[in-house]
């Protein structure tokens, strides 16, 4: 089964018609624009294809963005990830690019919005930050901010597919290391500790987190798009399309909590919230949520979805679910590199045919249920794109220099996340300058020592210090999130300019420096690291540290040795000698030959 398609799913040509029939559309409803963002009602990155209303108006496919389409002129915006992706795939006679983080469009429609406009946008598509955002952009500027009852692209979006109807399926506890009473009343006691009297979340994942289910709503991750409702005291519900239950898995959870159509929200709310405090995260829940709750007399708290820490904690069995998923999924990486290090020299292979030789390798394992995302398999130039996503029209042969394959996997006890940068043939100074101080980054979070309470935002410049040396930087964060058996980007935590969230044990995060040459190549290294208490002699403070999960060698040919430290040589004899007696014993006698030879001390 392939679980990623290489078909150009961009069609920048169509863009200005698209552009036109909204524009058409906005005039019969007296709007002077409207914002089309990369959402839906749950905000998860990965939607289904009846949610990606971004990519069939413009063309763009990253997984965030967000146009704005006025009468004579649009914008799209995205982040430093995408700048270069965004103009490969949007015709920009139509739509100008403009930088997220930079100039986000608040900023930008202060300078073009005129008194008496009126902009539209989809409250069930808008988290109540954005719409914060947006309306106080509008007030600057003496126009309105309108929310529609119905979305004008969908009125022009003929052929949008029917939404997802994945049967929903029970996590088995084991895996799930805790009961779903067990989490509710770790939640319920955390609703009353803060004196709130429910919480509701259009998040998914919580909604999966915390009743131990999972599905098959959206590509690469198991969620059922639902909602949930959880009270201080008393049953949750659980809100879901009807017929993605059996009748045996409605029956087991209806032992836990009441389970209603998504349809009967504001039913439910109507009942149950008036005269009470009911949490909504305002990064997350819809403008829609928040009005319906005001509505039905509940009183909005704005904060943290208390599910987001509970579930960024894995428990002793997430814990050992992930160990056991990064050593399997490390035999097929393995095997994969041994491949590619036999293949490549033959001048045969391309972007795409190595995306599919790593995809039979995690199958090889008989246990694979996805990738975790699309595999970034890029060659020269296409690796300095960071979420760069290969296509028929876009392959590229493997030709000497770097490649950079970032990939992952989906098994019930863990989700994976690896990349690592390849040399083919020789590479040039310049190339191994910069692949040394990525790695220098990566080391450097990898034998970080912090006390309680540090935020990855504090540990974030470690990665990009030896770039910062000569003047040069990566456009993306060092570290996110990683869930158990859902998404493979989970928050709160995260290792980044904007991660403020106290890092504890049990938080699982990537740890991924790069380094970006447009037009030329790309590197990035990643392992996924798990928080860990450390004993320090004579600490005076409780401190933590990392356990490196991912087991994969590094390329030692492109380092220039001059660069690294004896501690940094150390940690990457030490790391190499972990894989070499950690997966050795479970490969084939000719990749556990080569393993040996490329995880060899150097120094």
């Amino acid at each position: 089964m392939a679980f990623q398609s290489f078909d150009e799913i961009s069609q920048p040509s169509l863009g200005p018609a698209r552009a036109a029939a909204l524009r058409s559309k906005l005039a019969d409803l007296g709007l002077d624009g409207f914002v089309v963002p990369r959402s839906d009602e749950h905000q998860n990155e990965y939607c289904p294809p009846s949610e990606e209303r971004l990519s069939w108006l413009t063309g763009f496919a990253g997984s965030a963005g967000i146009a704005v389409v006025l009468r004579d002129q649009a914008s799209i915006f995205v982040d430093g990830r995408y700048t270069v992706q965004v103009r490969e795939q949007v015709d920009t006679a139509t739509y100008t690019p403009r930088h997220l983080i930079e100039e986000p469009p608040e900023k930008w429609l202060g300078t073009v919005l005129k008194p008496g406009m009126k902009l539209g946008y989809d409250p069930r598509l808008q988290s109540m930050n954005e719409v914060e955002r947006l309306r106080a952009a509008c007030e600057k500027a003496g126009a309105s901010l309108v929310a529609v009852r119905e979305n004008p692209v969908d009125a022009i979006w003929t052929d949008r597919p029917a939404p997802p109807l994945a049967q929903i399926v029970l996590h088995d506890v084991a895996l799930a290391g805790e009961s779903v009473s067990s989490k509710v009343e770790r939640l319920q006691a955390k609703l009353r500790e803060q004196k709130i009297d429910a919480v509701f979340t259009n998040d998914a994942h919580a909604s999966a987190w915390l009743f131990n289910i999972r599905g098959g709503d959206v590509s690469h991750t198991p969620l059922p798009l639902s909602y949930a409702l959880v009270p201080a005291e008393g049953q949750p519900t659980l809100f879901a399309d009807g017929r993605k239950f059996s009748n045996a898995v409605r029956d087991d959870l209806a032992q836990h909590m009441a389970i209603a159509e998504p349809s009967q929200i504001e039913a439910v709310l109507a009942g149950s919230v008036k005269g009470k405090t009911v949490r909504l995260d305002p990064a997350m829940v819809v403008e829609h949520f928040a009005t319906l709750v005001e509505k039905a007399g509940g009183r909005v708290q704005k904060g943290g979805d208390p599910v987001a820490l509970l579930r960024a904690v894995k428990n002793e069995a997430e814990r050992a679910g992930a160990r056991a998923a990064h050593i399997r999924d490390g035999v097929a990486f393995v095997n994969f590199l041994a491949w590619f290090e036999r293949t490549v020299p033959d001048g045969k292979e391309t972007e795409i045919s190595v995306a599919e030789a790593l995809e039979r390798f995690r199958e090889g394992t008989g246990v694979l249920k996805d990738l975790s995302f699309p595999s970034i398999s890029s060659a020269g130039p296409n690796a300095a794109l960071p979420h760069y996503r290969v296509s028929h029209a876009s392959n590229r042969p493997v030709t000497p220099g770097f490649f950079l394959i970032d990939s992952g996997a989906q098994y019930v006890d863990g989700t994976t996340d690896i990349t690592r940068t390849i040399a083919v043939g020789e590479v040039s100074p310049e190339m191994k300058d910069r692949y040394t101080r990525v790695l220098k980054g990566h080391i450097a979070i990898a034998l970080a020592r912090f006390p309680k309470g540090v935020s990855g935002a504090q540990l974030d410049s470690f990665a990009r210090a030896a770039l910062w040396e000569i003047g040069t930087d990566f456009d993306h964060g060092t570290g996110h999130g990683v869930g158990s058996y859902l998404s493979v980007h989970e928050g709160p935590q995260r290792i980044s300019k904007l991660g403020t969230t106290p890092l504890e044990p049990g938080m699982l995060l990537s740890n991924e420096p790069g380094y970006y040459r447009t037009g030329a190549f790309g590197i990035r290294i990643e392992n996924l690291i798990l928080v860990e208490p450390i004993t320090i002699e004579g600490a005076e403070r409780e401190m933590y540290g990392f356990e490196t999960l991912t087991l994969a060698p590094i390329d030692v040919r492109p380092i220039e040795l001059s660069l690294l430290t004896t501690r940094e040589i150390d940690w990457l004899n030490a790391y190499h000698a972990q894989v070499r007696e950690t997966l050795g014993p479970l490969l084939d006698e000719p990749e556990r030959v080569w393993l040996e030879q490329v995880t060899q001390a150097i120094g």
